[in-house]
């Protein structure tokens, strides 16, 4: 920041009155941004000396505002100018036009056509009435979870439309035409006993077998477009286009990943961006929630309020936490060493409650999946459905009742407030992403024989066939029964929990409502729940391709749920979750979950082995060999391009040219680092500067 003589004009005080060239010498001297000039190195002697010589910042007179328009790309309703100077400049910009080239014109016009469709489509955005009424009665946090939510159902929905117009759409299609249907050669040293697999049940089924088999996936469910199973090893030739069946199946579902990790990535580096900018605490911790902290999107009185007791909890919590590290600065070696073995031995705790967890879920998975294939016939509809979905219970029991016993246990680890809460949430978020591969974990071990080959269940078909013909459907069942069964729990807690309790503080004893207290919208646990949904979804979609469909309507269906218990039974946490952070936040937990979803994937796609008596890989070593032979079957020209972009000549090269990079990036990263740090120096010395001349002009006056 220039001081303000630099602001007001070059021109000093002269013999008419006005400023000279210089500032008055004595008093810059005085300074504290030029006293240490000397001791801050060249580049701040360098922004010394050009302090007099540099035009202060903004539009020069001149200079074509057009030009400086154009150079900053920049629409002028967005430049932090008062009405005159931004008349000027559009003056400036006008005059200007008349001089610009067919190009230039072309390119301002063009520039203006996209201000005109991003404005139309800011107006279409999904919810945005109803995310603009959340923000201006909860604030920015609370809005910042539904802004997450749909992001994910526009993510699901893009990822639904390409594997129903590649996947299911085209199989339903070729049905309905009754088109031909080449069928891939099965290998004929596959034994008779792997191509058994008939779902359907014989004889008269009753209605709630058929209720069975909807929430659990079962029965009638496997024979529809949900699940792997049901589609052709086959291609289509229709008026001389061949379709691949199964290779238009694995490029889907490759293309959904990728397209959600790009996704992921492009939204989070931008709100990184935006994060590094605004939640910078180094040197406006207090400043920030007293001059900056306010949020001028609420307007009812009672959120105002909330709004107020936020502010100050927030700056209670500031000051308590300083006054915590002060405290364990004073402690004395033995209390350290007593405080690190309490640490030692609640992380102990820890552990051994995420192992008692995930053994309860193993134990389930192995349970639920012995007594689906064992003779049921004497079980009750009710009790097979209980054990259908044993799993997916004791999962969510899990990931309920322990991130309580975190909390518990976190308190007396005795760390600050701010590492209490990133500390809950990191095993809140292990815990629920952990869980998912200790079922699929329970699951490869049933499929792979416990990843022996040779044992007497899988030397036949070298999986498991016996208790999992079709093991694709299997995994895309146990994810169906996770997203039904976590729609389930939203609506259970909903009506016989937050419900009850809204009537009992409303309307019960006084004593009632002050011990229990209004229920608070927690923004950190509601998007653990979205994660770790969206990661049932992405783990399943290779095995369900309807999956990302059906999480699209859950997530909407949430939606309304959410905003409705949300107006009716819910107000703000005490505990703030700022949005600009919280952003990035969210979008980081769910990368780690997209990177869980691709282990199984991966590991299916190249070293499992596929069902032979099922879906469009019957009769193949592994998925990828599909990808293979459709390669070997192109031209010459494209099939040796491709084969030598697979290769290690195409692979070593762009490994080092891709580590260069990452050096160079490293190096730009560190650089930028270092002038950062030098800036927010130099803006400390110009607060500094402020203090000065406050002071000088005090004495004076």
């Amino acid at each position: 920041m220039e001081p303000r003589w630099a602001e007001s004009g070059r021109d000093g005080p002269g013999d008419d009155g006005q400023w000279g060239h210089q500032p008055p010498s004595s008093l810059f001297l005085q300074l504290p941004s030029n006293a240490t000039l000397r001791f801050r190195g060249p580049v701040a002697k360098a922004w010394g000396a050009a302090l007099d010589q540099e035009e202060p910042p903004g539009f020069p007179p001149d200079q074509d505002g057009g030009e400086a328009r154009e150079q900053e790309s920049v629409p002028l309703k967005q430049l932090p100018l008062c009405m005159v100077e931004k008349r000027r400049l559009r003056i400036q910009e006008q005059q200007a036009a008349k001089k610009w080239s067919h190009w230039e014109r072309w390119r301002v016009e063009m520039r203006h056509l996209r201000e005109q469709v991003g404005g139309a489509l800011l107006y279409a955005q999904v919810w945005r009435d109803s995310l603009h009424r959340i923000e201006g009665h909860f604030g920015t946090g609370i809005q910042s979870y539904f802004n997450f939510l749909r992001f994910l159902v526009v993510l699901n929905l893009g990822g639904a439309l390409l594997m129903v117009g590649f996947v299911v759409a085209p199989n339903a299609a070729f049905e309905a035409l009754q088109l031909n249907q080449t069928q891939r050669l099965e290998n004929s040293m596959v034994n008779s006993s792997c191509l058994e697999y008939d779902p359907s049940k014989r004889g008269l089924v009753s209605y709630f077998t058929y209720l069975m088999d909807l929430l659990s996936g079962t029965g009638f469910m496997e024979l529809t477009y949900l699940f792997y199973g049901y589609y052709q090893n086959s291609a289509v030739d229709f008026v001389g286009f061949s379709y691949n069946i199964p290779l238009a199946y694995l490029l889907s579902t490759l293309a959904f990943f990728s397209v959600c990790l790009f996704w992921i990535v492009r939204r989070a580096v931008h709100l990184l961006k935006r994060s590094l900018v605004s939640e910078n605490g180094a040197l406006n911790t207090y400043s920030n929630k007293v001059f900056a902290g306010w949020d001028f999107c609420l307007t009812p009185g009672t959120m105002v309020h909330l709004k107020h007791n936020s502010l100050r909890y927030e700056l209670r919590m500031d000051l308590e936490e300083q006054s915590l590290r002060w405290r364990m600065a004073q402690r004395s070696p033995s209390q350290r060493a007593a405080l690190y073995v309490l640490r030692g031995v609640l992380n102990l705790l820890v552990v051994v409650l995420l192992g008692a967890a995930f053994y309860c879920i193993y134990l389930a998975t192995k349970y639920a999946q012995q007594s689906q294939d064992s003779d049921q016939g004497q079980q009750g509809v009710f009790v097979r459905l209980l054990v259908a979905y044993l799993p997916s219970i004791v999962i969510t029991v899990a990931n309920q009742l322990v991130p309580l016993a975190f909390g518990f246990i976190v308190r007396l680890e005795r760390y600050p407030l701010s590492l209490e809460i990133k500390l809950t949430l990191f095993r809140s978020v292990f815990l629920r992403l952990s869980s998912l591969l200790v079922l699929l974990f329970s699951l490869w071990i049933q499929i792979t024989c416990h990843g022996d080959p040779d044992a007497s269940s899988c030397q036949i078909c070298r999986y498991n066939h016996q208790q999992h013909p079709c093991w694709e459907t299997s995994v895309g069942q146990e994810m169906y029964k996770l997203l039904i069964f976590d729609l389930v729990v939203v609506l259970v807690v909903m009506l016989l929990v937050e419900f009850p309790r809204k009537l009992l503080v409303t309307h019960g004893p006084a004593i009632m409502g002050r011990l229990w207290g209004q229920q608070e919208f927690l923004v950190p646990p509601n998007v653990l729940d979205l994660v770790y949904g969206q990661t049932v979804c992405w783990v399943g979609a290779a095995f369900s391709p309807l999956l990302p469909l059906l999480n699209t309507l859950k997530y909407i269906l949430i939606f309304y749920l959410k905003k409705l218990t949300l107006f009716s039974n819910c107000r703000p946490a005490d505990r703030t979750f700022r949005a600009s952070s919280s952003n990035f936040f969210f979008l980081l937990v769910l990368l780690l979950g997209l990177a869980i979803a691709w282990v199984p994937l991966l590991y299916s796609v190249f070293a499992l082995q596929p069902s032979q008596a099922c879906g469009p890989f019957r009769g193949e070593p592994t998925m990828w060999s599909t990808l293979l032979a459709a390669i070997d079957a192109l031209p010459r020209v494209a099939r040796e391009f491709l084969q030598f972009v697979g290769s290690l000549a195409f692979a070593v090269p762009l490994f080092l040219l891709l580590c260069i990079l990452m050096f160079y990036l490293m190096v730009l990263a560190n650089s930028y680092s270092r002038l950062v740090k030098e800036l927010k120096g130099q803006l400390q010395l110009e607060g500094r500067d402020k203090v000065f001349l406050v002071t000088q002009i005090t004495e004076l006056s």
